[in-house]
């Protein structure tokens, strides 16, 4: 991205927020739907760069404000929103910046700390969704209808992916999760991308959490999968002694979507190492990570 790209975002905001437009711009480096700008200090615009972005962030634009204020760590609420126009013909949003590094780059080091932090902020966005709220047929729903992706994903690892007693550990992992007692209750507020990319580390604990798109109504095991995915060993059961909220068969079911993530997590961090357009390759060390953790859980 270059100067042209420079212009290209600032003569959008002279378009349509101009009060903003002279404001120092950045790129930053991340995103996988949207790409990402920092404005001023206290201000971030992203830009779709995928076909479901769009729809990701008129998502996070409805109902992310709403469910801030009871948050208690910093988000990026989206405070514009720019229209589609002949230069951009899709939408796009100006949202407060959070500062941090994402997890997939930094080091949790106050282990403790983070999962306190963490189980209360999952504690917080966890309570019962309106009629009204956002479903996804990918986050909160029974683990059996995304069984069929998960199989097909175990099929394309191979020994240099992950070493087959490792895949026989984690199916019987992943087997128990689904043969677990279905979620029951009403459905929650999910976040519902909780991996380390989406959560941002200072000082050596959890500092913010963003990129709401996926937020929806579900099984709250579907975000409990973080215990795994964000927090270095051991962190899992001090986690949901402070959450609090867990029993049996919602761990088995988190440790069935933890699976599940991890598993994108390598795909993807596998794309980034061969240079194919979209991979991350700081999400394959986090991918296997969280399998490691998983195990020793189990």
């Amino acid at each position: 991205m270059g100067d042209s790209d420079r212009e290209l975002v600032r003569s959008m905001l002279r378009e349509q927020h101009p009060d903003l437009a002279d404001l120092d711009l950045r790129l930053v480096d991340g995103g996988s739907d949207n790409q990402l700008w920092r404005l001023g200090d206290d201000l971030a615009v992203r830009l779709p760069r995928t076909p479901r972005a769009p729809s990701l962030l008129r998502n996070e634009h409805q109902w992310l404000p709403a469910l801030a204020p009871r948050l208690p760590l910093p988000v990026p609420v989206p405070l514009r929103i720019g229209e589609p126009t002949a230069r951009f013909p899709m939408p796009w949003t100006v949202a407060a910046w959070v500062p941090g590094e994402p997890a997939d780059r930094a080091v949790i080091s106050r282990a403790g700390h983070a999962a306190e932090t963490l189980a209360a902020f999952l504690g917080a966005l966890h309570e019962n969704a309106p009629t009204e709220a956002p479903t996804n047929p990918d986050r909160g729903v029974p683990l059996k209808s995304v069984a069929a992706g998960v199989e097909a994903a175990f099929q394309e690892f191979t020994s240099d992916d992950l070493a087959p007693d490792t895949v026989r550990a984690l199916r019987a992992v992943w087997q128990d999760a689904v043969t677990a007692p279905a979620w029951e209750g009403p459905p929650r507020w999910l976040h519902g991308d909780l991996h380390p990319a989406n959560v941002l580390v200072d000082d050596g604990t959890l500092a913010g959490v963003i990129d709401f798109g996926e937020v929806c109504a579900g099984d709250p095991a579907t975000d409990l999968a973080a215990a795994w995915l964000l927090l270095p060993e051991g962190g899992a059961a001090p986690f949901f002694d402070a959450y609090g909220r867990a029993d049996g068969a919602a761990v088995r079911r988190a440790r069935g979507w933890a699976v599940r993530r991890a598993l994108d997590l390598i795909s993807v961090g596998r794309a980034g190492d061969l240079g194919r357009p979209g991979g991350k390759p700081t999400w394959g060390p986090a991918g296997r990570g969280t399998l490691d953790r998983v195990l020793a859980s189990v």
